[in-house]
């Protein structure tokens, strides 16, 4: 069994076809048959299901689907790091991300580092919850995570970065718009704008248990995919929405009226990997700390520490 072999078997997964994988990996079909058959030789039977229209993976194709990915990103991975290490021109690293991340924070960040580091690309993997976003970086897909703090069982290095603040997001014309802060329970007869990537606590959307928490259930008016998009209804008027302070910042500008919780919600950003942060992965890290902003991108003074809401830590 060669690495070869297992990238060979992961493009026929990704592209779903002998025929693209062939084309996308240079190589004749007749010689990626023949790697496939080399390695399904090799342990010990099939891994893939030829089909009329293309492939499906066979029960032994699943469980090895995932070791062969793991090889193939952690190879690419090794690769990218020594020659980001080094400097040297085509050196990469691969940064994965949830999407209000990628929205609200990172543009500048990678600004920064494109001025620092003129030689060493960006690859960014945006995903739409935080289970996905340690899911792909547990099988390799990236040499780091920004993101909200892991499960408590992560196995790899941790970083913490800052605290991002999740505040409501309404119209100009809302009868909260003047105020400096709201209660939750004040909500209780909204509507809101809801988000698909809305994080997940003790199996409940987030405001969901939050709303139960002050006794009442969140009326939904709108349902949406992005957190950009859930802002951009929440401006227009749909309803309230939640969202983290860079994000709003980020996708609406000045165009709508931002309302922090009391007493507020803070979740840790961290950066973490499977493996120890070196050479150019630790100096992004590095970089990304020194441009994270204390508090909001609203320049408010901040509570206390104690009488903020800490965003409860998944297990």
């Amino acid at each position: 069994m060669s690495l070869r072999q297992m990238e060979y078997f992961v493009a026929v997964v990704e592209e779903a076809s002998f025929t693209r994988a062939a084309e996308l990996l240079h190589v004749t079909q007749p010689a990626l048959s023949h790697q496939i058959k080399a390695l399904e030789k090799s342990v010990g039977g099939a891994l893939l299901e030829r089909m009329p229209r293309g492939v499906r993976l066979t029960a032994m194709g699943r469980a090895f689907l995932p070791h062969a990915e793991l090889a193939v990103h952690s190879a690419g991975q090794a690769r990218r790091a020594a020659r980001a290490a080094a400097g040297a021109e085509g050196g990469e690293i691969h940064i994965a991300t949830v999407h209000s991340v990628a929205v609200g924070i990172l543009p500048d960040v990678f600004a920064r580092w494109r001025r620092a580091h003129p030689g060493v690309a960006l690859v960014l993997h945006e995903y739409a919850t935080t289970e996905a976003l340690e899911e792909q970086l547990e099988r390799g897909v990236a040499d780091l995570a920004v993101g909200p703090a892991p499960a408590r069982s992560w196995q790899g290095p941790v970083v913490p970065v800052g605290e991002e603040e999740i505040v409501l997001v309404v119209a100009f014309d809302d009868p909260l718009a003047g105020r400096g802060s709201v209660h939750l329970a004040e909500l209780a007869d909204r509507t809101w704008v809801r988000c698909a990537m809305e994080a997940v606590i003790d199996g409940q959307r987030f405001l969901d248990w939050a709303c139960a928490r002050e006794g009442f259930v969140p009326r939904t008016a709108v349902r949406t995919e992005h957190t950009s998009t859930a802002v951009r209804m929440a401006a227009a008027g749909v309803g309230v929405a939640t969202a983290p302070s860079h994000v709003v910042r980020g996708a609406v500008g000045e165009d709508c009226v931002v309302l922090p919780v009391d007493p507020p919600w803070r979740r840790a950003l961290t950066v973490f990997s499977r493996v120890e942060l070196t050479g150019a992965a630790s100096a992004f890290a590095d970089l990304l700390c020194e441009a994270w902003p204390p508090w909001s991108a609203f320049q408010r003074q901040p509570p206390s520490l104690d009488s903020a809401r800490r965003w409860p830590q998944r297990s």
